[in-house]
C-alpha cells in the first residue's frame, strides 16, 4: 500500500509540477519580444493563402493580408474551382488594394490525397521569391505578421510556424474551442519548442523555398496525410528545427456547434496519432482528471480531506491557466475555468476515439489516415 500510494503522490506532484512549468514557458513566449533579424530589410516574400468556401470572419481574415506594415510582399490565392463562392470576395480584396501586388490562381493538382495540398501546389510553383509562407485563409494577420515569422529564423531553423489561437468566440462550444486551442494545445506546443521538440502546425509556415526545393519540393508534404505532420519530418530529416513564433496569431472562430468542435478534435486526435504516435500515447495524462484522481487518493491515504486536497488543486490548477490565458491576451471569462474543466474531462473520451476511427472528414472530404503512406 505504502509503494502504490508513494507512487500516486509522486505522479500527482510531478503532473501539477509539469502544468505549471508548461504554463510559465508559454507565458514567457506569448507576449511579442521585438526580436530583430537582419531579414527585417525587406527581404521579398511571397504569401501563399489557400482558400475554400465562406469561413466566420473570411473577410476580415484576408483583408490583413492585404494591410501588412512590410514593403515587399506579394499575395498568391489559390482556388481549387472558380465556382467556389470564396472567388468574388478575393476579386473585390485584390481590385480594393491595387498597391499589393495579388493574384488568384484556379486548379487542382492532385499530388495527394489532401486537398489543401493539392491547391497549394500552384501557388508554390508560380511563387517569386525564395522566403515563402503559407497560411491558411482563417488567419487574422497582425500588421506586423512577416516581421515576426522572420525574427524568428536562426541558422538552424527549417520551418517557423505559429499555433492558432482561438479568438472572437460565439457561444459555449465557440468557447471550449478555445480551452483546447489555446491554453492547452498552444501551452504544450510552446513547452515542446523550447526544449528543443517543437512541430509544425499547418495554420503559418514559413519556408526557404531552397530548403524544401533539397527535400523533393511540395511533393514531399504529401508524405503524411497532414502536410504538417509532413513538414515536421521533412526539417527533422534534414538536421532542422521547426520554430514557433513568439506571440502567436490569432483564428476569429465564431459561432461554433457542439458536433463541429468535437469533429475537429477527433480529426486532430487521429492524425497526431498516426503521424507521431509514441507522442500521442501520453495525452491522456496531460489534463487535470488524472493528477486530480492521484493527489485526492494521496490526500486520503495520509488522513487528510481528499475533498479539500481537490479544491485547493483545482483552484492552483486553473487559476495558473486563467493567469496564462490574461497575460497572452488570449479569450478569457468568467465561465472560462468551467470550461477548461469541461475540456479535461473530454480528454479521456477524445484519446479513445482517436485509437478507434481511421478516417474524418475535412471540408466536404473523406479522408483515411494512410492516404498519405499510399502517395508516396
Amino acid at each position: 500500500m505504502e509503494i502504490v500510494l508513494f507512487a500516486t503522490g509522486i505522479f500527482g506532484l510531478s503532473a501539477f509540477s509539469l502544468h505549471l512549468a508548461t504554463i510559465f514557458i508559454a507565458m514567457s513566449r506569448c507576449g511579442f519580444n521585438g526580436l530583430c533579424s537582419p531579414l527585417h530589410d525587406g527581404t521579398p516574400v511571397s504569401l501563399i493563402r489557400p482558400v475554400c468556401g465562406l469561413d466566420n470572419y473570411v473577410e476580415e481574415t484576408l483583408r490583413s493580408g492585404f494591410c501588412l506594415d512590410y514593403p515587399n510582399y506579394e499575395n498568391v490565392f489559390c482556388v481549387a474551382s472558380r465556382n467556389d463562392p470564396v472567388v468574388p470576395l478575393v476579386e473585390r480584396l485584390i481590385a480594393e488594394y491595387p498597391r499589393v501586388p495579388s493574384r488568384l490562381l484556379v486548379g487542382n493538382d492532385r499530388i495527394s490525397h489532401n486537398p489543401k495540398l493539392n491547391n497549394i501546389v500552384k501557388g508554390w510553383n508560380a511563387a517569386e521569391n525564395e522566403w515563402i509562407i503559407i497560411a491558411d485563409s482563417n488567419v487574422l494577420m497582425p500588421p506586423d505578421y512577416i516581421q515576426r515569422l522572420l525574427a524568428n529564423y536562426d541558422h538552424d531553423t527549417g520551418l517557423v510556424c505559429s499555433p492558432p489561437v482561438g479568438c472572437w468566440p460565439s457561444g459555449i462550444w465557440a468557447e471550449l474551442e478555445c480551452a483546447f486551442l489555446n491554453t492547452y494545445q498552444a501551452r504544450w506546443q510552446y513547452a515542446a519548442d523550447s526544449v528543443g521538440f517543437g512541430f509544425a502546425q499547418g495554420k503559418t509556415m514559413l519556408w526557404r523555398h531552397s530548403d524544401l526545393a533539397k527535400a523533393g519540393g511540395i511533393r514531399a508534404l504529401a508524405g503524411e496525410i497532414a502536410e504538417d505532420a509532413a513538414a515536421t519530418k521533412v526539417v527533422r530529416g534534414a538536421g532542422l528545427r521547426v520554430r514557433l513564433v513568439d506571440d502567436p496569431f490569432g483564428q476569429p472562430l465564431g459561432y461554433r456547434s457542439a458536433a463541429e468542435v468535437w469533429r475537429r478534435q477527433v480529426r486532430w486526435a487521429r492524425l497526431r496519432r498516426a503521424t507521431f504516435k509514441f507522442c500521442y500515447l501520453p495525452e491522456i495524462l496531460t489534463g487535470a482528471a488524472a493528477p486530480l484522481i492521484a493527489l485526492g487518493f494521496a490526500a486520503y491515504a495520509l488522513g487528510l480531506s481528499p475533498l479539500l486536497a481537490c479544491c485547493i488543486v483545482v483552484a492552483l490548477w486553473y487559476g495558473a491557466e486563467a493567469a496564462l490565458a490574461y497575460s497572452a491576451g488570449w479569450h478569457l471569462s468568467p465561465r472560462s475555468p468551467l470550461i477548461w474543466m469541461l475540456r479535461d474531462l473530454l480528454l479521456p473520451a477524445l484519446w479513445i476515439e482517436g485509437w478507434i476511427g481511421s478516417g474524418f472528414v475535412w471540408r466536404g472530404n473523406e479522408m483515411a489516415l494512410t492516404q498519405g503512406r499510399e502517395a508516396v
